[in-house]
């Protein structure tokens, strides 16, 4: 049984400014989060004006060098995104994890890959993450940068689960693409629309944009997008 954890923080170069979490804010959440599930944690590595687009970072490699000393068999952190913004750093990151027998605590995301759901959720919201990631940046790339190229408006409203990046790809938003996976592994098991809102809004999801309960118009609207980019996914392998 895990006992001990290793505590992560990082700021990027714009810091506090950027995501509003100051590094002792992040060790203080770790700490809580300790006490909390009866972990011990043994200590902090923290990377102050680190870029997340890589994990070769220096506080970041000392941790994973104390976790292969078995120094603990956890890394907690605040957010995926502390640890990686790269789906395929973070994938890898998590069966590298798997394969040592050590775990991932991401606290927003109340993500442990200590348990299968844990995993399967990391899984899944890497899946369809880098699945949008490339059929947006297809389909949207050229199209975006002629509109900067006039000096246009190119922010629009982002689909459920993702926000517009500044390169116009689309990026996952943790928060919810957690909760699109509940709503896909639902779907999954031949729930409609409105069985889903009221699954999610008996569980305590409600709707992180709006801050209000799912309704069946919504999820609807979800649902298809989801399916769409299962379809387009299906007849892109197919013709390819």
């Amino acid at each position: 049984m895990e006992t001990r954890i290793l505590g992560y923080c990082r700021v990027s170069t714009t810091g506090q400014a950027e995501d509003g979490v100051s590094l002792d804010d992040q060790r203080h959440r770790i700490t809580a989060y300790a006490e909390a599930h009866g972990l011990e944690l043994v200590g902090f590595e923290t990377d102050a004006g680190a870029s997340g687009k890589t994990l070769r970072r220096p506080a970041f490699q000392r941790a994973l060098a104390r976790l292969k000393r078995g120094e603990a068999n956890g890394l907690a952190f605040l957010k995926l995104d502390r640890v990686s913004r790269s789906v395929v750093d973070l994938l890898g990151l998590v069966e590298r994890f798997d394969r040592a027998g050590l775990t991932l605590h991401s606290l927003a995301e109340k993500l442990d890959t200590g348990s299968a759901m844990g995993r399967f959720v990391t899984t899944l919201f890497g899946a369809l993450a880098e699945l949008e990631r490339r059929q947006t940046s297809e389909r949207t790339k050229s199209a975006l940068g002629e509109l900067r190229r006039q000096g246009k408006r190119t922010s629009g409203r982002a689909p459920f689960g993702y926000r517009h990046g500044d390169d116009g790809d689309l990026l996952p938003v943790p928060v919810e693409a957690t909760i699109l996976a509940r709503i896909m592994a639902l779907r999954e098991q031949g729930k409609g629309a409105r069985k889903i809102a009221t699954t999610l809004n008996g569980e305590g999801r409600v709707n992180p944009r709006t801050r209000k309960p799912w309704t069946h118009g919504t999820l609807q609207h979800v649902i298809r997008r989801i399916e769409r980019e299962r379809t387009n996914s299906t007849t892109g392998a197919a013709g390819g």
